[in-house]
């Protein structure tokens, strides 16, 4: 999604080199790798990959993904994404999780079908520790909403709760 084109480093940028490690440890170990990039629907998938000599094609795909330009609807892509996959396996999932819908049924589809389902949060440290001070009118990246808030240490303050909050319930509904 366009959140994920954020950061220094740069989140995408991460969550490309963690999928492109993971897939050629599949590969490599002669395992089925798929990959399939997800934002308001299931947007597009590699296909079924296997081997050594598809390592090529997977970083392809790979460097290939930008970022979409809808909002997200984790939930649904998932959903689409349980529904067309086929057999049991590993499925990783990375994302930042900040969806305004709500995170939930999005990892209930995937923990629910027959995967050994992992999630990984991917966080610029910009969100971990934002630099930001005074009277500011904030633009969501991906559904263009904005916010006009005054930032005060309070509030930084509950935004970290909130934030710590936030992946604590990922981690817990994951394990």
């Amino acid at each position: 999604s366009k959140s994920s084109d954020f950061g220094t480093p740069n989140k995408l940028q991460y969550m490309k080199q963690v999928a492109a490690a993971l897939g050629y440890v599949g590969l490599v170990n002669y395992n089925r790798v798929s990959l399939a990039a997800v934002s308001s629907r299931l947007a597009i998938e590699s296909g079924g990959l296997r081997g050594r000599r598809k390592v090529p094609q997977m970083l392809n795909f790979i460097d290939s993904l930008v970022p979409d330009e809808g909002a997200t609807d984790l939930a649904t892509a998932c959903k689409r994404f349980a529904l067309s996959a086929k057999g049991k396996g590993v499925c990783v999932l990375l994302s930042d999780f900040f969806d305004k819908q709500g995170i939930d049924g999005a990892l209930r589809y995937l923990a629910g079908r027959r995967f050994d389902f992992y999630a990984i949060q991917v966080l610029a440290p910009q969100e971990i520790e934002p630099d930001l001070k005074g009277d500011l009118r904030l633009l969501d990246m991906e559904d263009s909403d904005f916010a006009e808030v005054s930032i005060t240490q309070p509030l930084l303050a509950r935004y970290k709760a909130n934030l710590n909050a936030f992946c604590l319930h990922i981690k817990e509904f994951v394990t």
